[in-house]
């Protein structure tokens, strides 16, 4: 292959996993690692204000704007997929909810056969990726890269919230990464001092001072180049030009649940047959590869509100504007400063669960879009998240072109016990919402409203109004069994030099949010890849 640079590594995505492999890959100074990155350096301003990830929605420059198909039964309608197209990847655009999952999730990978994942053998990498305001404990650690912060202030409404739920019989839980994750209670965001800690600022920028570290953002990668079965390098576009990197250790995929499966389709591993219709040669026949799509589907409650209290009225009022930038920029607190719930809480809402299977959140504001602009009245969302989907879906290239968009398939509350844990969640939710506690800051709730309240009423409104928590994994999966793409060291499995080191390594999705369990997999393959070295 034309040769222009070699590197010991080189990794293709500079999301949470790529930053974070950066980072720990060049630390010693040994290795020379180069990161392709699609997007541009995360200079956009409102990446770094908390409150600008609603900007960040539907803004092209910094986004992949993906969207899933219709669906063949219950969402039969293209869903919104923001994903982060820019240095940090979807740390740059998240909420930044702090959640790692529960004990039980990485149990069941240890489980399905995958040695060295249990909650005993992962516990110490989130510790050692935190920086962990609280300071350090059993469950956190003080001296990591990444900033996990309590909000600088406090709401009336997110407080009342918590009090209505242990009203109706909930525990208080003020650390859901702790001891256990079931309760209600504040949420801690991956900021710092006010502003937001992606990975690329907790993990990327320290290292690029590093001469061992080339990053080539707006690189857009073409395919992986081979030499038999062992990964030579990445061929790659940048500035209108194709280049090829060679990699004399190897290549490790960082792209996430719908770009990595897309580079190993693109590059010849993958269903044989999909491959073929798309005019690829065939490196290996891999059908799980873009197969076991999983994502977290929400169910959103809208309430009107009393008063001038939440983000809506910043967005719709000027003087509300004002007087929020200043608070802002004066204190780095108020409404600007909030990932996006203060609080919430996590449930068993399926009498049959024995560990929570609904998260729910608290967002002070309400869209009937998601990166939409807010209601004209004072208005606050209480979501309701299904933690656990038994639905699968795939994700698969449309065509040979490395820019055209993956079809992404999630067939969304295809299993029947995903729609009924979802309904049962919306049911627990609604009462916490309508406790006295918090009833005394509400006029109405407007979506779905009174009207709906069988389960056929709530699950026509789910049709209509269901989201995603935007946390795909799975694609790629980790397992013991010969179909899986990844082994449990992330090694795609026949080939040399090669790992898949992200979200869509995930065999189960885990109960929570994705980012830090993300950065957790990185800094767990980055040992591997270390202890491996040549």
């Amino acid at each position: 292959m034309p040769e222009q640079e070699t590197f010991d590594y080189i990794i293709v995505g500079a999301g949470s996993a790529g930053c974070t492999l950066a980072s720990r890959l060049t630390q010693s100074g040994r290795h020379r690692v180069l990161v392709i990155e699609a997007g541009p350096p995360d200079r956009d301003p409102w990446i770094h204000v908390p409150l600008g990830y609603a900007k960040l929605f539907t803004r092209k420059s910094v986004n992949w704007m993906y969207e899933t198909e219709p669906g063949p039964d219950w969402i039969r309608r293209p869903v919104a997929q923001p994903r982060g197209k820019v240095l940090g990847g979807s740390s740059s655009i998240n909420g930044m909810i702090y959640i790692r999952g529960q004990r039980e999730d990485y149990d069941h990978w240890r489980q399905l056969g995958n040695a060295g994942w249990g909650y005993e053998d992962i516990l110490p990498y989130f510790r050692k990726a935190e920086s962990q305001q609280r300071g350090a404990s059993e469950f956190h650690g003080a001296d990591g890269p990444l900033s996990v912060s309590d909000a600088r202030d406090t709401h009336l409404l997110s407080e009342d919230f918590i009090s209505a739920a242990v009203a109706q019989g909930y525990e208080r839980n003020d650390d859901f990464n702790g001891a256990r994750q079931e309760g209600f209670g504040p949420y801690q965001w991956t900021t710092r001092n006010g502003r937001r800690c992606s990975a690329a600022v907790a993990f990327l920028h320290p290292a690029r001072g590093r001469g061992n570290l080339k990053v080539v953002s707006r690189a857009h990668a073409r395919r992986i180049v081979f030499e038999g079965r062992r990964a030579a390098g990445v061929a790659y576009d940048v500035g209108g030009e194709e280049r090829t990197a060679r990699a004399s250790g190897e290549v490790l995929v960082a792209g996430g649940a719908f770009n990595s499966p897309q580079l190993l389709q693109l590059s010849g591993l993958g269903p044989a047959a999909l491959l073929g219709r798309n005019g690829i040669a065939v490196v290996a026949d891999l059908p799980a590869v873009g197969d076991n799509l999983q994502d977290h589907v929400n169910a959103p409650l809208i309430y009107e509100l009393r008063g001038a209290i939440s983000a809506n009225d910043v967005y719709n009022r000027l003087d509300k504007r004002i007087a929020a930038g200043l608070r802002y920029a004066f204190g780095r607190k108020g409404l600007l400063h909030m990932g996006v719930a203060y609080v919430g809480g996590f449930i068993r809402a399926n009498p049959r669960s024995a560990s929570p299977d609904i998260q729910t959140l608290l967002l002070l504001f309400s869209t009937t879009t998601i990166g939409g602009a807010p209601h004209d009245y004072p208005g606050c969302t209480v979501v309701a998240t299904l933690l656990r989907p038994e639905s699968r879906g795939t994700v698969q290239i449309r065509s040979a072109d490395p820019y055209a968009p993956p079809a992404i398939q999630p067939n969304y509350l295809a299993a029947d016990a995903d729609r009924e844990t979802l309904i049962a969640g919306m049911k627990a939710v609604r009462k916490v919402a309508t406790d006295p506690h918090f009833a005394r800051h509400t006029v109405a709730e407007r979506f779905p409203g009174p009207e709906a309240q069988s389960d056929d009423e709530l699950l026509d409104y789910l049709r209509v109004m269901m989201r995603t928590s935007y946390h795909p994994v799975g694609t790629c999966r980790m397992g013991a069994d010969e179909a899986s793409v990844v082994d449990e060291r992330l090694r795609v499995r026949g080939f040399e030099g090669l790992r898949v080191i992200d979200a869509s390594i995930m065999p189960t999705l885990v109960s929570g949010n994705t980012n830090a369990p993300t950065i957790m997999i990185a800094e767990k393959g980055a040992d591997m890849v270390l202890a491996e070295a040549r």
